[in-house]
Order: structure tokens, then sequence, then C-alpha cells
């Protein structure tokens, strides 16, 4: 059987996905298991394409998607959304503070009846 390597890293990361969903339902967890998974999770995390399968694959198993915020933690937080919407977002409500602020300070608009 002939697989790309993008193919292959993507069964292998839900093939964890699974497992790691498995042990965190797990009525006895294991600690040391729970920990090797993980760590194998990371490695696929870091070695798997960021295309659409993998963006898909963090949407199925929120489990991997936690893991994956906390790899990257030291660069965007725990955010996986895009940085554009989330900077925009703040500058309007900057902006919105200001004007409200400036409306505060002129004090209340005359009655023109």
């Amino acid at each position: 059987m002939n697989t790309t390597p993008s193919l292959t890293a993507h069964r292998n990361l839900i093939l964890l996905a699974r497992i790691l969903d498995r042990l965190e339902r797990s009525a006895q967890p294991d600690a040391e298991q729970f920990r090797a998974v993980a760590g194998r999770l990371a490695a696929e995390l870091e070695a798997v394409p960021r295309d659409a399968a993998f963006e898909a694959v963090l949407e199925t198993f929120p489990s991997v998607a936690q893991v994956y915020e906390n790899l990257n933690y030291r660069h965007a937080g725990l955010c996986r959304s895009p940085l554009e919407p989330a900077l925009a977002a703040e500058v309007a409500a900057r902006a919105a503070i200001e004007s409200a602020r400036q409306r505060a300070t002129q004090g209340p608009v005359a009655d023109a009846s």
C-alpha cells in the first residue's frame, strides 16, 4: 500500500487522539500511559502538516486541540484563532471606548424642542 507521508501522519494523529480520548474516559486512568500517549501525540503535532485535515482533527478531538494549544502557548497563548480577527476586534473595542469617553466629556446634548 502506497500512502503519502502526510496521510500517514494524519492517520497516526487520529489514532493517538482516539487513544488519548479513551484514556481520559477510563475509570482507572494510568498516568504513565497517559503521559506516554500525550508525548507521542505532541511529537506528531509538531510533525504533521498544518492543512485542512489537521484542522479537522483539532475540531473533532478537543483534547488534541488542547495539547496543540499548550505546545504553542509561547507563541499564541491559548488561541487557535487567526490573529487578524482578534486584533481587529481589539482595535474596534478601543475605538468604541474612546468614542464613548468623548461623548461623556462633551456632556448632554441640548434638546432642540
